[in-house]
């Protein structure tokens, strides 16, 4: 079940620096908002391939069920019931403002993955 996979493992280091970018230079009301979203669920949909020999799909509802797990918490103010809202990486990593289209966001991100895998799929046959 654990392996080393140094493809998954690059395009997790591209994506986290797309998103460091993202979030560091992009202040606008798409990108930033959306597309970091759908990007964020390829980099831990990539990460969790580094690292576990899972079927895509596993991976796949796994990734968007912690996705949704994070974003359920944001509407419930997890950071401030922690006493975190000082916390700048707790702001980050569980976030501090919910918005019901970050599912579609999320599930959009997957979608993606899938539709990626299955065409890698098609050119190894």
């Amino acid at each position: 079940m654990l392996h080393f996979n140094r493809d998954y493992f690059g395009l997790t280091a591209l994506l986290f620096v797309i998103e460091v970018l993202i979030a560091s230079f992009v202040h606008d009301k798409i990108v930033r908002p959306y597309i970091g979203d759908v990007l964020v669920v390829m980099l831990i949909y990539c990460f969790v391939k580094s690292f576990l020999n899972l079927k895509i799909i596993t991976a796949a509802v796994l990734v968007l069920l912690f996705a949704f797990s994070i974003e359920t918490l944001q509407y419930f103010n997890l950071v401030e019931k922690l006493g975190l809202e000082q916390n700048k990486i707790a702001r980050i990593v569980i976030g501090s403002s919910f918005e019901w289209v970050d599912f579609i966001a999320y599930s959009l991100g997957i979608l993606i993955i899938l539709v990626v895998e299955k065409q890698l799929a098609k050119k190894e046959l």
